[in-house]
């Protein structure tokens, strides 16, 4: 508390003065108490609060005592027989081994007061037996309710005679660069620990489609994945998943899914055991400058359509070579963005989506299908060698029309047309951009080419335009994108 001291005796002091003092005083106080609170003398009052709330998970999974493949002996060989006693019978002469069990270590959190965990998917994939225990020492048996493998969040289920003590979840878009953050779980199989840190940086992204990270220096090593990482009121705003090491140990890089992911995942899978996710129904690319240029896009922002397979986007109207600028009333950044709000939104809702096509914007109206259900990969042969015959070069690239021998080695749908491409010269724009031999050029400029003479007039038009480049629509293994070449 600061405190104003009013002078006495002969100087007189004004109502004004007196009230500048005052707020003065007061300003002073609250600069104080918040940077008292930015910098805790302590984190025991915390760990107090929410160490009943966060477990240790042991896993058991049985596994065959003989690992690694069989040796590969040849027919006929004197050894032959030896080695098929060998591995039939195992090294002690036993007829059949025993499996045995392996264990794994891992940490969670509580959020119900009926018995429902949260932790990480790797922490308890494939077990056969799930042990939770508790910060007093009582332990409970496990069994799981749902997995999320894409975003490596598990619901865990115990039945308790008495209330668990649950921690709530925090709003992790609120969580700044800098604020304290405290995470608790246990660290290489130690038992209960807490380590402290500041969030280092926030959507951070891995390897996967719905990455949003939390990165932090608080200490974490194997065995806190799957446990909460704390603000300062005591809410969970992630869920510590990973580390960044040479060694195995923490170097003060640490990544835990950010809360406002989880919650959305762990209400599904409370809910259905599964996760239902929105599927609209399109293969998208980020936007480049070039390619921006290349359309006369005026943003370098918002996800590029390379493919619509029959679905949700298909039955709207939306078209290959479409740019999505917005979705459900929020602007489109990139594909990342765009695939993390199509797959928080509800499935079977109708949503508008916002589309860039020939130079102007087009409202569309979806309804999005469910992505788990629409789920599927698309395999097509890959030629060994491409014929060549009738080649035109140009953009540094040899090109050769399909016909139904090569669309038949492509993989390709009968009647499909387009440029196989033949050869890719070495110093060419084309191959650092990744353009090889096999790749099928099947549009140019977002319009359909079948010939050279076709992808020849598309460029010209572009350079009569005044473009700088020309968008190609490349497919390879049946997966298609877009690439912008220079046509100066």
């Amino acid at each position: 508390m600061t405190s104003i001291a009013i002078p006495q005796g002969q100087a007189q002091v004004s109502p004004r003065q007196w009230f500048t003092a005052l707020f003065l005083g007061i300003a002073l106080a609250v600069t104080q108490a918040a940077s008292a609170k930015a910098t805790p003398e302590t984190f025991a009052p915390l760990a107090e609060q929410i160490s009943d709330s966060v477990v240790n998970i042991t896993t058991s999974t049985t596994v065959s005592s003989r690992t690694g493949p069989a040796p590969q002996i040849p027919e006929g060989s004197p050894f032959e027989d030896f080695f098929r006693d060998f591995m039939e019978r195992g090294p002690g002469g036993e007829a059949d081994p025993a499996p045995r069990s392996r264990a794994a270590l891992g940490s969670g959190f509580v959020i119900s007061e009926d018995g429902f965990i949260v932790t990480n998917n790797h922490v308890i994939q494939d077990a056969d037996e799930i042990n939770i225990e508790f910060y007093n020492g009582e332990q409970l048996p496990a069994e799981v309710i749902g997995t999320d493998p894409n975003t490596d969040i598990a619901l865990l289920k115990v039945t308790s005679d008495a209330p668990l003590q649950p921690v709530p979840f925090g709003n992790s878009d609120e969580a700044r660069v800098g604020d304290w953050v405290v995470a608790m779980g246990n660290p290489l199989g130690q038992g209960f620990s807490v380590s402290a840190g500041i969030v280092s940086a926030r959507n951070r992204a891995l390897s996967g489609t719905y990455d949003d990270y939390i990165q932090t220096d608080a200490a974490i090593n194997r065995g806190n994945s799957g446990g909460p990482l704390f603000n300062m009121d005591g809410e969970v705003v992630g869920v510590n998943t990973a580390i960044l090491s040479p060694n195995g140990g923490s170097i003060g890089i640490g990544f835990a899914m950010s809360s406002n992911v989880v919650t959305k995942v762990v209400d599904q899978l409370r809910e259905f055991g599964e996760t239902r996710r929105g599927w609209l129904g399109v293969s998208i690319q980020d936007v480049t400058d070039d390619i921006a240029e290349s359309i006369g896009l005026e943003n370098v922002s918002g996800a590029l359509v390379t493919d619509v397979p029959e679905g949700p986007a298909q039955e709207a109207g939306v078209e290959a070579g479409d740019v999505i600028t917005g979705f459900n009333g929020n602007d489109v950044v990139d594909t990342r963005e765009l695939v993390r709000r199509v797959g928080d939104a509800e499935v079977g809702t109708e949503v508008p989506v916002t589309v860039y096509r020939d130079g102007e914007e087009v409202e569309l109206s979806v309804t999005l299908g469910r992505r788990e259900e629409a789920q599927a990969i698309r395999t097509a042969a890959t030629p060994e060698e491409v014929p060549q015959s009738d080649e035109t070069e140009l953009l540094g690239l040899t090109v050769s029309p399909l016909d139904e021998e090569l669309r038949e080695e492509l993989g390709l749908s009968s009647g499909m047309d387009g440029l196989v491409i033949t050869e890719v010269a070495d110093d060419s724009e084309a191959f650092e951009k990744g353009i090889r031999a096999g790749d099928v050029i099947t549009e140019a400029g977002q319009e359909k080419i079948a010939s050279a003479s076709d992808l020849t007039a598309r460029v010209e038009a572009a350079q009569e335009a005044g473009r700088k480049s020309i968008l190609l629509l490349i497919r390879r293994d049946g997966n298609p994108r877009f690439v912008a070449l220079p046509v100066e």
